[in-house]
């Protein structure tokens, strides 16, 4: 794997799972970090092992972003790295589903995604460097029965992905959206001993995340799938 050509990188959406997989490994890999959540009470542990600065933002207001970036930009210096991997998800039959839930997933898998990465995008642009990262999942590719609202933000989601990269690639920015596909291991979601591999391993995940953003420019992807063996295509 070749050395990573970026020194500082943000996480929107951060938390125990994934994201502090992906904290940990590019802090090992020198980069500066900047951690940002709704709440930031759960990451007092993760800044420290990592040394990463934390923000409370929620990211589908736009002047949280603005501050965000801001605060970041003071912080750490240039932007090199963006993370999205915020979502919300509401469940239920289509007839039966809260508008307003609807909504506020709509809110904060698509329309907060498109903030962060449009900021993300001003400032990268101009150096003509950097990279934007986007966390998908199964519903990016496949709606499920009574989970239309999450399926919705991130099949916007994996769009936006798609336009940016074709945009922003020839300007020097690397794009890249992940396909989650499948269930994440945690200690609240061991792997069954009678299905080995049957979950995601969050730092394999996170390894994958690293290998894109070590990638030469002439070999680029612009999305990953990433699923164990029970999973269906």
């Amino acid at each position: 794997m070749s050395p990573l050509p970026y020194k500082t990188a943000l996480i929107v959406g951060a938390g125990s799972g994934l994201s502090a997989s992906l904290s940990r490994l590019l802090a090992k890999n020198g980069l500066r970090l900047a951690l940002a959540a709704r709440s930031t009470d759960d990451l007092k542990a993760l800044a420290q092992e990592t040394g990463a600065a934390v923000f409370a933002c929620d990211a589908a207001e736009r002047d949280d972003v603005e501050r965000l970036f801001a605060g970041v930009e003071a912080k750490l210096g240039s932007l090199d790295v963006a993370v999205y991997n915020a979502s919300y998800r509401t469940r239920g039959p289509v007839t039966e589903l809260d508008p307003n839930e609807v909504e506020k997933s709509l809110r904060v898998s698509a329309f907060a995604g498109f903030l962060v990465a449009q900021a993300a995008a001003k400032r990268m642009v101009p150096r003509r460097q950097g990279a934007i990262l986007f966390t998908g999942a199964s519903a990016s590719v496949k709606g499920y029965a009574q989970s239309a609202p999450f399926a919705m933000g991130k099949f916007a989601l994996r769009g936006l992905a798609q336009s940016m990269a074709r945009e922003l690639a020839p300007l020097g920015i690397h794009v890249a959206h992940f396909v989650i596909d499948g269930g994440i291991r945690s200690e609240r979601r061991p792997v069954s001993p009678d299905n080995p591999d049957s979950l995601l391993d969050p730092d394999a995940i996170a390894e994958s995340y690293v290998h894109v953003l070590s990638q030469p420019r002439s070999a680029w992807s612009w999305e990953v799938e990433l699923r164990p063996w029970v999973e269906k295509f």
